[in-house]
């Protein structure tokens, strides 16, 4: 066996679930789960619709590559939303479709990093633990850059030592940020996109909470679009990952792109071919449909702004939590231990939560999830309502 398996942390969840072994939830109340991020909001009838009607495609090999029609679906689509230059992000070049942002951010990192040589991935911490995994696996080590509360959850990146770039060979950025939803702006972008270029690393940004946000007159900038309004129409070092899972209530189509710099995408496009994981066409037809829609994520939109409105005051009466700048995440502040928060939470209430230390490494003593919650408003409204209710309850009986 790969013996750099042995360097891989149990998932998240995987660890939630020994955590709250033996507990004996209550019956009498049903349970509500905010602890995974797996949407729950109708997929598109439009995008199940294509499915179902192109089913014979089962019978055709897909092409790596994926369609023309898909590529020029996904360049219009982000060339609108990010307000690049016409005719830059092309079809032919600089896409590369992919089953969701997991199955892409992975596969990239296999295909770039040169273990011949050091080679260091920075990461937020805490961070998406493909991220980490990704790293092991191809040889390199992963290094942490805490998000605090202090910086806004965004790495403080001129605090990183110059030793630390020096053999960086990838950056993963996540903005909207996971747990956090805190967005980069465009500064802080153009100040990563200034060291890639000094230390000559590749910037991946994960953006797959772009399209859900609370004001419709402001989305989140994205790395791209930081690239085209410095005039860096060429992307240099930088690749962007976008899925359908979060912006379209899809999940489980497993459809997303990596986009950018067009000769890395040009080595990834060779390595996948050999990865064998095209995406199936029918799959490929229901994505041109979703990203040729913006009606049903508007929707999407207002479904959790009108959650976050409805929950976040019910919180403040016990706990310090804000309101994301984008993404369907809360990131409170816990009244005791995470672990025994999360783990009493479900036994009393039948209320599921993420302790926040389970997304984050401890560096130098400091875990910068320790005693906050990750919780996911992907439940109704009504149901993250009286999760938010029983939670009150919750720290009311158990103060010190």
């Amino acid at each position: 066996m790969n013996p750099d398996l042995d360097r891989l942390h149990p998932y998240p969840f995987e660890k939630l679930t020994n955590l709250k072994a033996g507990i004996e939830v209550p019956q009498n109340l049903s349970p509500i789960s905010l602890g995974i991020g797996e949407p729950k909001h109708p997929s598109p009838g439009f995008v199940k619709q294509v499915i179902a009607d192109n089913l014979d495609k089962l019978a055709n090999y897909p092409t790596t590559k994926g369609t023309d029609e898909l590529r020029q679906a996904i360049a219009g689509w982000a060339t609108r939303r990010f307000e690049l230059a016409s005719g830059t992000l092309t079809p032919q070049h600089h896409i590369v479709p992919v089953n969701g942002t997991r199955e892409g951010i992975f596969s990239l990192v296999q295909s770039v990093v040169d273990s011949s040589r050091p080679a260091t991935v920075v990461s937020p911490n805490p961070f998406y633990q493909v991220y980490e995994g990704a790293a092991f696996l191809a040889g390199a080590t992963p290094h942490y850059l805490p998000c605090d509360a202090a910086n806004s959850f965004i790495p403080d990146f001129a605090q990183v030592p110059a030793s630390v770039w020096k053999d960086c060979q990838i950056l993963f950025l996540c903005s909207p940020g996971n747990p956090s939803g805190s967005v980069m702006p465009r500064e802080t972008l153009t100040q990563v996109i200034e060291l890639a270029d000094r230390h000559d690393f590749i910037i991946a940004s994960d953006e797959c909470y772009s399209e859900l946000y609370p004001d419709e007159s402001r989305p989140p900038e994205g790395l791209l679009q930081t690239c085209a309004a410095i005039g860096r129409n060429d992307f240099a070092r930088c690749i962007v990952f976008h899925s359908l899972s979060k912006r379209s209530n899809l999940p489980g189509l497993r459809s997303g792109f990596v986009a950018g710099d067009a000769e890395i995408l040009k080595g990834y496009l060779k390595y996948r071919t050999y990865h064998g994981c095209a995406m199936p066409i029918h799959n490929q037809l229901a994505s041109i449909a979703a990203w040729n829609d913006e009606d049903h994520v508007r929707e999407n939109r207002a479904a959790y702004r009108a959650k976050f409105e409805a929950v976040v005051p019910i919180l403040r009466q016990v706990m310090n939590v804000d309101f994301p700048d984008a993404g369907f995440y809360l990131w409170p502040e816990a009244p005791m231990d995470d672990e025994t928060f999360a783990r009493e939470l479900s036994a009393q209430q039948n209320v599921h939560v993420l302790p926040g230390r389970y997304l984050s490494r401890t560096v130098d003593g400091h875990n910068p999830g320790e005693n906050r919650v990750r919780m996911a408003l992907v439940a109704s409204i009504e149901e993250c309502v009286e999760a938010a209710n029983r939670i009150v309850t919750f720290v009311k009986a158990n103060k010190a």
